[in-house]
């Protein structure tokens, strides 16, 4: 017990500690983002944009698609270039030409080799020389660019306008014609582009050749290539990383493990009676499997749209489900049936760990779950409305989309979501109580979910940080705080104290082991996880801070993953302990597979692209897609399946239960997740790496590279693994149909106020 109080103290003083630094990287960043210009003017005094303009086109991308339509510094989706990228090698290849005119008479492609140096000499002075006034707020730019600035600006005012000339190029980046349908917007798009690529030439003030971005993206036109602390915290971060290892091998060997206990002759929860308010979970799990159906249909239709942009086998589909909107349910389904199937659990479990039913815990669940489905509902029409009619950025921001990935609910919903989640953690809170506030063995790991499930309502609340008009820096230091922290923090923690719960309420490990060792996993994850959020943010205009403290700790974040292969053997072992065991096989199955692809997804596909220096040049590319689908089904998606059938399992006939369909269901997951992402995701991010290196980003995002014969052969190449995956998740609806036909087990009768039956704490 002393030894675990001072794991918890630890604990406490990392979270604090860790928080401190993020927060404090918060301020730097906000101190130190790309200045936004008051006014943008020529030599001649001309206003090209306007601060307010900017901050209107930061509005207008986001209603128009925001990052599920292109990305801007490298975060959004993969199908339309990155805006940032494309815009600078735009204009540096208009400075050229305009440059030859003026000195040569003539294009730049007539130029000799000799005359070619001299132009581009004087490209990459005009674009890396930074102009921006502190005092008057203004940036002054010479005639010919400014010049330069129009030219370009006219290409994206037609591509997101009805310009007929640009309906091919249209097409390849899967946008609709009439994105932005008034004309003041699509000006103020153009200004919001241009400043976010003059960020990343730009240098910095007091600084050479480091522009505000670090000289992100890839740039060879204007000297943007990876800055020496890229390369330095690079290798430093991998060192630290191997020696970490190494000293969690060190300690893991040192210290022998204790062995798990006799497991009973019989199951310890078979005698459990299913309360009301357990029983009312189990259309959340319903609900789940709906969703994760859904997901699979508009991942198929996002990817096809890769290859047909505005068509899905001919049928001309975008006229009422645009890319946009496709990709938008696609990610946000993902993390919401994950979540739902892990808040039901909570609920699920929350009288048997109590001991009883608290009063009206039925009506709090029932109230939850179609408060839950109206926001699901609700946000996915008027995001579908807010983009089919186009509503406008207010619409879009407060009712409709807001444009960012995996938190793009409008503001009204996000209000409505984090209420719920409060409500969801006083629900579970007072199923727990009685548990809480008593001594036993377990109360470490009972804690544990608690707390977590407190965080996962609380921290929620970084998605409300944000406005319409903050600064776009600050808008993704926010998102990740929710995305990264959330997603991959909190629930994470929740879903492993909740499954050590499980394990320790089935006598398969020992109460008192378990706590001690939860306590040193969270440690070690958060030590790593906190600050590791950094990661994402070292091209969005930050310090060059962020590059040195987010590499260090995102390659901690690698450490406990590294040992994940002990923990997925013992589960192994555990499944064989007793004949009885075998009722939870595809449970535990499902968290096998969780360690599996934490090890795979999370750690060797993350790690790959998560050091600055591979980041800087694949940031945006597919290889960020094939770790985010390794790690977001694989590990959190098989989690959730797992927590599902497992309460499941309790709450539905045992004569309806299918382990053949189950086998079926987990296997074709699995393989076709790994298809997916083997076969197609990651050669084409390989591919689309080396073109980043070569030639720099917007080249990598380019139709010439996008729609390349390899590329479009890389999607045809998901559908064998797409079609397996979705023949998976088709077994899992058939189970759960099976369910639904098999009605309910004939002792879930037990009234709310009867202390459920077995499950003392």
């Amino acid at each position: 017990m002393h030894a675990t109080r001072k794991l918890w103290t630890w604990l406490a003083i990392i979270c604090v500690a860790s928080f401190a630094a993020l927060l404090w990287v918060g301020k730097e960043i906000y101190l130190k983002a790309p200045p936004i210009p008051q006014q943008v003017t020529s030599t001649k005094g001309d206003v090209l944009y306007t601060a307010e303009q900017v901050t209107l086109g930061q509005q207008a991308w986001l209603s128009a698609g925001g990052q599920q339509l292109g990305t801007v510094w490298g975060h959004g989706s993969y199908v339309a270039p990155d805006w940032s990228a494309d815009w600078l090698h735009r204009e540096a290849l208009a400075l050229q030409d305009l440059f030859a005119q003026r000195n040569y008479k003539t294009s730049y492609a007539n130029l000799s080799a000799e005359q070619r140096g001299q132009i581009d000499a004087l490209v990459k002075q005009e674009l890396r020389t930074n102009t921006y006034d502190e005092k008057t707020k203004t940036l002054a730019l010479s005639d010919i660019r400014a010049e330069a600035v129009r030219q370009v600006a006219e290409h994206y005012a037609g591509l997101f306008g009805t310009d007929p000339k640009l309906d091919k190029l249209r097409e390849q980046y899967a946008m609709n014609a009439g994105s932005l349908p008034e004309a003041s917007e699509r000006q103020a798009l153009t200004g919001f582009f241009f400043w976010s690529s003059w960020a990343t030439a730009a240098d910095r003030p007091g600084e050479t050749g480091l522009s505000y971005t670090s000289n992100w993206p890839m740039e060879p036109l204007v000297g943007n290539s990876p800055s020496a602390g890229t390369g330095i915290w690079s290798i430093a971060s991998i060192i630290l990383m191997i020696g970490a290892i190494a000293a969690m091998i060190l300690y893991h060997s040192s210290h022998k493990e204790e062995d798990d206990p006799i497991p009973p002759k019989a199951d310890p929860l078979v005698s459990v009676k299913a309360t009301p308010s357990m029983k009312a979970t189990k259309k959340y799990f319903f609900v789940v499997i709906g969703l994760i159906l859904a997901q699979v249909g508009f991942g198929a239709i996002t990817a096809h749209y890769s290859v047909e942009g505005h068509s899905f086998f001919g049928f001309p589909l975008a006229d009422i489900l645009p890319y946009t909107v496709s990709r938008t349910i696609h990610t946000s389904f993902a993390v919401l049936w994950i979540a739902t199937a892990w808040l039901a659990t909570g609920l699920y479990i929350a009288p048997i760990i109590g001991g009883r039913e608290p009063k009206f815990q039925k009506l709090g669940v029932d109230v939850l779950f179609y408060a839950l489905l109206f926001i699901v509902v609700g946000s996915t029409v008027c995001g579908w409305l807010g983009s089919i009619e186009h509503k406008g950025n207010e619409f879009s921001f407060w009712l409709g989309s807001q444009g960012l990935e995996f938190t793009s609910m409008g503001r009204i919903w996000q209000y409505l979501l984090f209420v719920g989640l409060l409500f969801w953690a006083f629900l579970l809170g007072r199923g727990l109580w009685p548990a809480l506030t008593k001594a036993s063995e377990s109360r470490g790991l009972i804690m544990m979910v608690f707390l977590s499930a407190c965080c996962i309502g609380a921290f929620y609340a970084t998605s409300l940080a944000w406005g319409r008009t903050t600064h776009y820096s600050m808008i993704e230091y926010w998102r990740w705080w929710l995305v990264h922290l959330w997603v991959e923090g909190f629930f994470e923690v929740f879903a492993t104290a909740v499954i050590a719960l499980l394990f320790s309420r089935l006598g398969l490990i020992r109460a008192a082991t378990a706590n001690s060792a939860i306590v040193l996993e969270t440690i070690v994850f958060l030590f790593g996880g906190i600050l590791g959020t950094l990661h994402h943010l070292y091209w969005t205009g930050t310090p060059t801070s962020v590059i040195a403290i987010g590499g260090m700790f995102s390659a901690l974040e690698v450490v406990p993953l590294s040992m994940i292969g002990f923990e997925a053997y013992r589960n192994y072992e555990r499944s064989k302990a007793a004949p009885w065991v075998q009722s939870y096989k595809w449970s535990i199955l499902c968290f096998i597979a969780v360690g599996f692809w934490n090890m795979v997804g999370a750690g060797l596909l993350g790690f790959s692209i998560n050091t600055p220096i591979s980041l800087y040049y694949v940031q945006g590319l597919n290889l960020t897609a094939a770790h985010g689908h390794a790690a977001l089904f694989g590990v959190y998606g098989m989690l959730g399946i797992g927590l599902m059938l497992f309460c499941l399992r309790g709450l539905t006939s045992r004569l309806a239960w299918s382990d053949a369909l189950l086998k079926q269901m987990f296997w074709l997951l699995n393989i076709g997740l790994a298809m997916m992402v083997f076969m197609a995701l990651v050669p084409a991010g390989i591919y689309q790496a080396a073109a980043s290196i070569t030639k720099g980003m917007w080249y990598a995002r380019s139709p010439e590279v996008i729609h390349s014969a390899f590329m479009e052969n890389m999607v045809w190449l998901r559908v064998p693994g797409d079609i397996v995956f979705a023949i998976g998740a088709l077994f899992l609806a058939v189970f759960a149909l099976r369910l639904l036909r098999g009605g309910a087990p004939k002792e879930a009768t037990v009234a709310a106020t009867e202390p459920v039956e077995g499950t003392k704490a």
